[in-house]
């Protein structure tokens, strides 16, 4: 595998195709990422769209897997929180793209949000899972504590419903 590069995502014409034919994708192969199969283009469009506004605003930062020009993973930082939450931030929309997954991509996104969060004074990191092909394992082979399960919490996105994990993870330098 040639050398990935992880960074966090700017709004271009090309950088929007990309994460929304891998939310696409994700959906279509069953990540729970909060949306229904099949996701039509122009609302994966709107998602992105509105996250890289977001994260131009400093509200979020979207980190991607690069492959040469080539996007291959992603993952969200969530920083705009309540007021009496400036030190944590919450982990969404990790993806990979079906063609790279278990190379360790993930890993790489994940590590890197965590550094990006503590840089910006977060020491309290939280995600949630689906428990149905959820990434649980990932989570947890990065120190990521199980608080609990919620049962039938969301719709997977070829019907059906299943539980959600919810995750923390106390960060340092």
């Amino acid at each position: 595998m040639r050398h990935i590069q992880i960074k966090a995502l700017s709004p271009s014409p090309d950088i929007l195709a990309m994460l929304s034919d891998m939310l696409i994708e994700t959906v279509a192969h069953g990540g729970s990422v909060s949306f229904m199969h099949p996701l039509q283009p122009e609302m994966a469009n709107a998602f992105w769209e509105n996250s890289l506004a977001a994260a131009t605003r400093g509200e979020r930062i979207v980190l991607g897997a690069l492959d040469g020009d080539l996007l291959v993973g992603t993952v969200t930082l969530l920083l705009d929180l309540p007021p009496n939450q400036p030190h944590r931030a919450e982990i969404a929309k990790m993806m990979t793209k079906v063609s790279h997954r278990k190379r360790g991509i993930a890993t790489a996104l994940m590590r890197a949000a965590e550094r990006m969060a503590f840089a910006r004074g977060r020491t309290l990191l939280v995600l949630d899972t689906a428990v149905d092909e959820g990434a649980s394992p990932l989570y947890e082979s990065l120190g990521f504590n199980l608080t609990g399960i919620i049962p039938d919490y969301a719709l997977k996105p070829h019907g059906g419903l299943t539980g959600t994990m919810i995750y923390w993870k106390r960060i340092a330098a």
